[in-house]
């Protein structure tokens, strides 16, 4: 079968196309023909060798999520589920192939009108902007912050908020443009990347997601109110400063609050559960899915010079 991988990390020419054996699914694994793999942050960091401490070698295959049809089951899972349309979650590699292997409690069947492209759009996106809100504490009435807005999760995030009942939705990204496309998912206010502008924006927000982090990250703290809280999703714009937290101390009469979120920290039941929600809720129509562009799996390499160069709004998808 086809499959990319990273052969030297650094620049996205380090990707290229190989041949594997097709895999054969093992104890409490399902086997899925992929027909559509999301292209994320975290690929795009493990590729530039950002991640590098976290073991990562050459010849690592990316991607975390795919969407497809189970062909083959392992020992111990129910047969029934070949033939099924699934959406899977691969860890952080081996989503990058024709065929990949999951683990059965990771994979969740698509409902009848959700596409697989659809599926890895919101996967992984919409549960990380679900359970970031919430370990921000947010709560109806209260203004929102969300920092790189114009990828899948600060897409997800200004929905999610939106619909939550926030008093308003501030964005930051690159361009009015960007911004209009912002404004019909949610957006109340939008801003540039430094968190300036917006006509008639607040002066603060009770809650800050940022995906971002990166050298910038410790201005946001000015823009928190008191009591205000800031959660970092990622870290797209790479680590920030070693002594970030030296600008919440400088304003220790606020209160503030900063905190990380991974979705690791997240019981299964409750990913499943959330997964679940929004999959239904994307399949009636009232969670839009915004798709930058779909590439075949031989283009990885232009999917992630796209992503490195700030092109992507929403979310690339790869397809065998």
């Amino acid at each position: 079968m086809k499959a990319v991988a990273i052969q030297a990390f650094g620049r996205p020419e380090g990707l290229a196309l190989i041949d594997l054996p097709a895999p054969t699914p093992a104890e409490g694994q399902v086997l899925i023909a992929n027909e559509a793999i999301g292209v994320g942050g975290v690929d795009v960091l493990i590729r530039s060798g950002a991640l590098a401490s976290y073991g990562f070698k050459e010849g690592h295959i990316p991607g975390s999520e795919v969407a497809g049809t189970v062909t083959a089951v392992g020992g111990g899972v129910d047969p029934s589920w070949i033939g099924q349309r699934v959406w899977a979650f691969t860890g952080v590699s081996g989503g990058y192939v024709e065929q990949a292997i999951a683990s059965v409690e990771e994979i969740l069947t698509l409902p009848a009108n959700l596409s697989p492209v659809d599926a890895v759009t919101l996967g992984s996106s919409g549960v990380v902007a679900h359970f970031g809100l919430a370990h921000a504490h947010f709560a109806p009435g209260e203004s929102v912050l969300v920092r790189g807005a114009a990828g899948s999760i600060g897409i997800m995030t200004v929905q999610l908020a939106a619909r939550g009942g926030a008093g308003a939705v501030a964005v930051t990204t690159s361009s009015a443009e960007r911004g209009d496309r912002l404004r019909k998912l949610g957006a109340t206010h939008v801003l540039d990347r430094s968190g300036e502008g917006g006509q008639d924006a607040p002066e603060g927000y009770d809650v800050i997601i940022d995906i971002v982090a990166g050298a910038d990250m410790p201005s946001f703290f000015g823009k928190l109110n008191p009591n205000g809280r800031m959660v970092a999703v990622g870290m797209v714009g790479g680590r920030p400063p070693a002594d970030f937290g030296m600008t919440m101390m400088a304003a220790f009469q606020k209160s503030m609050s900063f905190a990380t979120f991974s979705a690791d920290t997240v019981t299964e039941a409750d990913r499943r559960a959330v997964r679940t929600e929004q999959f239904a809720a994307a399949s009636r129509g009232e969670l839009p899915m915004v798709v930058h562009e779909l590439l075949p799996l031989e283009d990885a390499v232009l999917a992630h010079q796209k992503m490195d160069a700030g092109e992507v709004f929403g979310r690339i998808v790869l397809t065998p």
